[in-house]
């Protein structure tokens, strides 16, 4: 597990997550990238309890995810199967796993007050805090992709999975887009990646 993990995280974390791992007894399984999330938690039939992770986050996005992940497991384990995924006891479960985590030693001086606001009341995904998913991306492997708030009012662009939407108009925090082949409109977080269609 050492060798698997070290090339995804942050050198200075990988003993204090070996330390989590091994008192949990997790299976961890780094996975092809998935769209439509960075990794997931689930307690399998035989009792074990599996964590899958992309393999293309970055590597402070891997430990933000991974930490998320345990605490999913930690939560459950702590209070049963009827929490809410994402409710009161998760949230404390991950603001206690993710505080030793919260040093210079580890993330940027940069990422840092980011990360400790985002703490006070940790969300779902921190795709949907943009100024730390903005933050994060700095770190990522180069691509072709726009963020929505990027694109012009009245451009097209792609997603992932090949529709076609027309740029509108911010609601409040995100912004209305036309689907061009059904008519439908769609609501964006600001911090959606996209491709443009020239």
């Amino acid at each position: 597990m050492q060798n698997q993990l070290k090339e995804y995280i942050p050198i200075n974390a990988l003993a204090s997550v070996l330390s989590l791992l091994e008192q949990d007894n997790l299976l961890i399984k780094i996975k092809n990238e998935r769209k439509t999330r960075h990794g997931d938690y689930r307690s399998l039939p035989n009792g074990k309890h599996q964590i899958t992770i992309n393999s293309n986050l970055n590597t402070y996005r891997f430990l933000i995810t991974l930490i998320h992940e345990i605490a999913h497991f930690e939560a459950y384990k702590a209070y049963g199967k009827f929490i809410k995924p994402h409710g009161l006891e998760w949230k404390r479960t991950f603001q206690h796993l993710m505080l030793p985590f919260l040093n210079p030693e580890i993330f940027p001086n940069n990422i840092l007050p980011l990360l400790a606001k985002h703490f006070i009341n940790p969300k779902a995904s921190s795709d949907t805090d943009v100024q730390l998913a903005l933050a994060l991306k700095q770190f990522d492997e180069p691509n072709n992709k726009t963020f929505i708030f990027e694109v012009p009012l009245g451009c097209t662009f792609k997603l992932y999975n090949g529709k076609i939407f027309k740029m509108g108009e911010k609601r409040v925090k995100r912004y209305q887009c036309l689907e061009l082949k059904t008519g439908k409109i769609y609501l964006f977080n600001p911090n959606a990646e996209v491709e443009l269609i020239n």
